[in-house]
């Protein structure tokens, strides 16, 4: 092992994928439909929203899944949830007012593509009611290959979409038994094919690193195998082991996962390769063609962080829709129910299905900033963002006084108000930003490893 990566394991905490701040674990009840219905009513008129759909069903159960998603064998399940949706859908709209502007429609799960053509399309049609859709608004779409046929492609497109994110992993074949996601190379490739025949040519391939039975070269392998199909983003995402929360984790062999030093060079090994191919490192884990819109806006200042990863999209208001899905409201967080029987409940009654969230302060929103840019530029001016909020960079000497390890190791380097982690530390951002979380500390929750 190299010196470096010694130095990298020291900061293999456990801390928040900072895919929000503050995070989902300190969401409360106080805030709750009622609040939630308020702050909808509050929205401007003229603000760009982006809408995420959440569809929790599969076909098969991932055991590396850390999403909030069940097994159905049969669709009435779907339809019927589909109805509550659309239902979900009038309800939203109404406390938002007519006319609502949006620039961005995500839908993920557990796996969308579940959804028959004929009830995508009816989704679509109803939002396509319900609000106005910028005319170059994105539609994307999370797709399992394993259940994914031409048909939906065509029907898909049909609907607007204009983006899909295949779900990938990796294409070892004794990796993908271990994970209990059997998808051979050829079954991906077929869905790739069928959906730039319907004319959706902006890809992206979801691959993890940290799975039961991996080694560098068989990463690289996949690597090679997904640059083939020439996908335009690449997520090299880190395996989440949290049993605590997913239960079905367990059914993995534990002890063919690889340690905290094997990760890392799981890591390193991929983003290597992906970097010699042309794409360039994107915040802490995605990758990107030259040209890609991602890539730009890493380049400008503008990449932003929202609950489904890294972003394009600069909507200030995120509308979420389903069970479980959070929303991002220039007042504050709120998610839904997650269970679907209790979502159920409060649809069919008529209300919101908010259960709990969290109304931002002045400070929260400063951190949130600081903590964005970091993940998403590996580089803020505290001083600049403090400006924008009407404070004084001086609150943070503590978390500077934090970083100073970091620093002295060579991973940080911080000059006046400038705080930027070098290339080499990009798998330790999460560190630095938790310098900067004043929840953590009281926080109770159990999060995933750094590396």
């Amino acid at each position: 092992m190299d010196h470096l990566n010694e130095i990298l394991l020291k900061y293999d905490a456990r801390v928040p994928r900072y895919t929000s701040y503050p995070t989902a674990p300190h969401f409360e009840a106080a805030v709750d439909a009622d609040v939630y219905r308020g702050w909808l009513a509050g929205i401007a008129a003229d603000t760009p929203l982006s809408l995420y759909l959440h569809v929790p069903f599969c076909s098969q159960l991932c055991w590396f899944c850390g999403c909030q998603t069940g097994v159905v064998n049969r669709y009435e399940p779907v339809a019927s949830y589909l109805k509550l949706l659309e239902a979900e859908i009038e309800q939203v709209a109404a406390a938002l007012g007519p006319n609502r502007p949006v620039s961005h429609v995500h839908w993920g799960g557990g796996s969308p593509d579940i959804v028959q053509g004929s009830d995508f399309t009816a989704i679509m049609e109803r939002l396509g009611e319900r609000f106005v859709f910028a005319d170059q608004a994105e539609v994307a779409v999370e797709i399992d290959p394993r259940i994914f046929s031409p048909e939906q492609a065509g029907a898909f497109a049909a609907a607007g979409v204009n983006r899909a994110s295949l779900g990938v992993q990796d294409f070892d074949a004794a990796v993908q038994v271990a994970i209990n996601r059997v998808q051979p190379y050829e079954m991906t490739a077929a869905t790739v094919t069928a959906l730039r025949q319907a004319g959706i040519d902006d890809l992206s391939f979801d691959l993890l690193y940290g799975l039961p039975g991996q080694t560098a070269a068989g990463l690289i392998a996949t690597v090679d195998l997904a640059l083939e199909l020439r996908p335009d983003r690449i997520s090299l995402f880190g395996y989440a082991h949290v049993p605590w929360m997913r239960k079905h984790q367990a059914l993995m062999d534990e002890s063919a996962l690889p340690g905290a030093a094997a990760r890392l060079e799981l890591y390193q090994a991929a983003a290597k390769r992906l970097v010699e191919r042309g794409f360039s490192a994107i915040g802490i884990d995605h990758f990107a063609r030259p040209g890609d819109d991602l890539g730009k806006a890493g380049e400008s200042g503008q990449l932003h962080r929202n609950f489904q990863g890294y972003t394009t999209d600069q909507a200030d208001t995120l509308i979420g829709l389903g069970a479980s899905a959070i929303g991002a409201l220039p007042q504050g967080y709120v998610q839904n129910a997650t269970l679907v029987p209790d979502y159920r409940r409060a649809i069919e009654a008529g209300q919101l299905a908010t259960v709990r969230g969290l109304e931002l302060d002045d400070d929260d929103r400063l951190r949130r900033d600081v903590i964005e840019r970091l993940m998403c530029d590996l580089s803020v001016d505290l001083g600049i963002v403090s400006a924008d909020h009407g404070s004084d960079p001086a609150i943070f000497a503590e978390a500077l006084t934090a970083l100073e390890p970091m620093q002295q190791d060579g991973l940080v380097t911080i000059s006046g108000d400038r705080i930027t982690v070098v290339p080499a530390g990009r798998t330790v951002v999460r560190l630095a930003c938790a310098a900067f979380d004043r929840y953590l500390a009281a926080g109770k929750a159990r999060h995933s490893s750094a590396i």
